[in-house]
């Protein structure tokens, strides 16, 4: 018996096999020049089948040393020419033509290559892809029922990750450290099973990495030049989860069928992410929707009659092109990582297919972040309605996200009142408090967090704008606040203030979310900015609402003035009237409202203000500018304002 076996069986490890299996035994094997010159090509890519293959070829040489079989390499090998045409079929031509002259049969598991043999009228033999009777894979002795995740690199003692999501832990499971001889016979087993296996394949092979998945494994196998040494490392995922067994489960079932939604589903790695987008997906499923999924790669564990889709020629807009001619009801996106990913579900989301997807974030501002930098924050709400976090497998809150025309609540300070503009709104859908604001100012995206004396006073104010008054359960500062993170948070405050000003900068956190900073007179002007453009960049940077104060408050901030009746002042002839009460100075400028002016007393430049929508201007009473303003008016210099061009 005379057998020509292409580049696809070698790889595939199965003649080994049947010699030992005494199917081939006594046969003679004819190995073209053109199947070492492919195999090379890939092993010199760094890509593990190459490596595999060779593998393979090596224990036949051993095979026929044992005189098991008769070993034959022939032919010459492929020129550049024809190697450039290989994706064309030129190489496998010549080995095609290998066993038309030695009368040879044709052994091929690419059903191409049968039929094109066939047509050509040589004896063929294909390989089919084995549907049972597998042995277990040498990695599946690195496993327990309680094992998530395994770790073989060479030169390191195996270790696995142990546990269910809210408990994982790392044990080391031998003492011996692995050697790159059983590593690279574990790839080469690996890579045999995953073309046999009817549910096996490789789903990425670039140079130095392999990504294969069997069944439910996925398997990484990474060598040098991309790693610093051969490793295999092979995920089993944790146990189904129903979308019953989450605490918020009828919450997400009725927004996600009743609106259609894009619901995005955030967390950190290994937090349980995929676990519930799969789980949302069988639910769907079997709700009578036609749910497909996005996933590059493939690993979610969903029936057959859920479509798994990876990126179409290693394309995922192309994939996505594709689902828009499908027309599926919901599409889950696993894992959006590019910039290109973003746009693809705005898109689909936006074209009336449900979307469920799922980001990498440890918190939820970093996600709404991530979002803004590839998502105009306008069309946010529209693009992804709600957001899922999740922690160690539970659900930890669901956020709705809608938009309205408010006042910021990060610029209600002293001097960055504002008129009402566009703003996102990120709510807890169980409470109904508003968690985080995002808006625009300055020419910056802000994403403002809110404490929980912001969101109830701001809650309040939205059911009830007459009332302004802090709930009486609410404290005015937390207790027991973290000393350490306000100190970072002073300090990074301190040193953007800094770049703006030339005196001293004293910062004092208020709350979580809020910061009181005390700078000299003349630089408050250059630290707010034309426009409060300076101001707006820090507070979107450090993600702490700030209020400008002079240095003169500061000494004074826990001093308790006395009562006393407010007291008005009248204009000198052609100023603006000014008024004094127990804390402010006030100026009325009503014809300049809502616009930022320069106050002069005489010819003399005293600050820049931003008069407020009533038409007034407050600096507090015991400034040392309001009171050079208060003595001045008082021996009849007239205080003028100019506005701001």
């Amino acid at each position: 018996m005379k057998l020509v076996p292409d580049t696809s069986v070698v790889i595939d490890g199965r003649i080994t096999s049947m010699i030992q299996n005494g199917e081939c035994k006594g046969a003679t094997i004819i190995i073209p020049e053109a199947v070492f010159a492919e195999l090379e090509a890939q092993a010199n890519h760094g890509r593990e089948i190459g490596f595999s293959g060779l593998t393979e070829i090596q224990e036949l040489c051993r095979m026929r040393d044992e005189g098991l079989i008769e070993l034959k390499f022939v032919g010459e090998r492929p020129r550049l020419e024809q190697v450039k045409l290989a994706s064309g079929g030129e190489i496998d031509a010549m080995i095609r033509n290998a066993a038309i002259e030695y009368d040879a049969s044709f052994m091929t598991s690419d059903i191409v290559q049968a039929e094109v043999a066939r047509a050509k009228g040589i004896p063929v033999i294909f390989m089919k892809a084995q549907q049972e009777n597998f042995t277990p894979l040498g990695i599946d002795h690195f496993f327990d029922e309680n094992t998530v995740a395994i770790y073989l690199k060479e030169r390191v003692a195996p270790y696995a990750k142990k546990g269910r999501l809210k408990e994982m832990r790392i044990e080391q499971i031998r003492d011996s450290p692995m050697t790159e001889y059983e590593l690279r016979k574990l790839a080469q087993e690996i890579l045999e099973r995953a073309k046999r296996h009817p549910d096996g394949f490789i789903e990425i092979e670039k140079k130095g990495v392999t990504v294969v998945q069997i069944g439910s494994l996925r398997i990484a196998i990474t060598r040098r030049p991309f790693s610093d040494g051969m490793e295999i490392t092979v995920i089993r995922p944790i146990a189904d989860v129903s979308l019953e067994n989450y605490s918020k489960s009828d919450e997400i079932k009725r927004s996600i069928i009743s609106e259609r939604s894009g619901t995005l589903i955030v967390g950190p790695p290994g937090s349980g992410k995929s676990t519930l987008a799969q789980s949302i997906a069988i639910f769907l499923a079997d709700c009578n929707y036609v749910v497909k999924t996005m996933e590059t790669p493939r690993d979610l564990q969903v029936p057959d009659h859920i479509t798994q889709y990876t990126a179409l020629d290693g394309n995922m807009a192309l994939t996505a092109e594709l689902l828009s001619l499908v027309r599926p009801d919901f599409v889950v996106f696993d894992e959006i990582r590019k910039p290109e990913d973003f746009q693809i579900y705005s898109d689909l989301h936006l074209s009336g297919i449900g979307m469920i997807g799922v980001l990498h974030a440890h918190k939820l501002q970093d996600a709404l972040q991530r979002l803004l930098s590839r998502i105009d924050v306008y069309i946010l709400p529209q693009v992804i309605p709600s957001i899922i976090f999740v922690s160690d497998g539970e659900i930890e809150r669901v956020y709705s996200l809608n938009l309205s025309i408010d006042r910021p609540s990060a610029l209600s300070g002293q001097g960055m009142d504002i008129l009402p503009s566009p703003v996102v709104k990120v709510a807890d859908s169980e409470t109904g408090l508003v968690v985080v604001e995002i808006f625009r100012y300055g020419g910056e995206t802000i994403v403002y967090p809110l404490n929980q004396k912001d969101a109830m006073i701001l809650n309040t104010e939205n059911q009830n704008p007459e009332k302004n008054d802090i709930p009486a359960n609410v404290k005015s500062e937390p207790d027991n606040p973290p000393s350490s993170p306000w100190q970072t948070i002073e300090k990074e405050i301190q040193k953007e203030i800094g770049r703006f000003t030339e005196g001293l900068v004293d910062v004092r956190m208020i709350s979580d979310s809020k910061a009181s900073v005390y700078i000299e007179d003349r630089d408050i002007p250059a630290a707010i900015g034309k426009g409060g453009k300076n101001i707006a960049s820090i507070v979107n940077k450090v993600g702490v609402g700030i209020d400008i104060r002079s240095r003169t408050e500061l000494d004074t901030a826990h001093q308790v003035e006395p009562i006393e009746e407010p007291t008005v002042q009248s204009p000198a002839t052609g100023g603006v009237a000014i008024r004094t009460d127990k804390k402010y100075l006030i100026l009325a400028c009503p014809e300049h409202a809502s616009k930022i002016v320069d106050v002069f007393s005489g010819k003399e430049y005293l600050f820049t203000g931003t008069v407020e929508e009533s038409g007034e201007i407050l600096l507090a009473r015991n400034n040392s500018i309001a009171q050079e303003m208060i003595r001045r008016d008082a021996e009849g210099e007239k205080i003028t304002v100019r506005p701001v061009e």
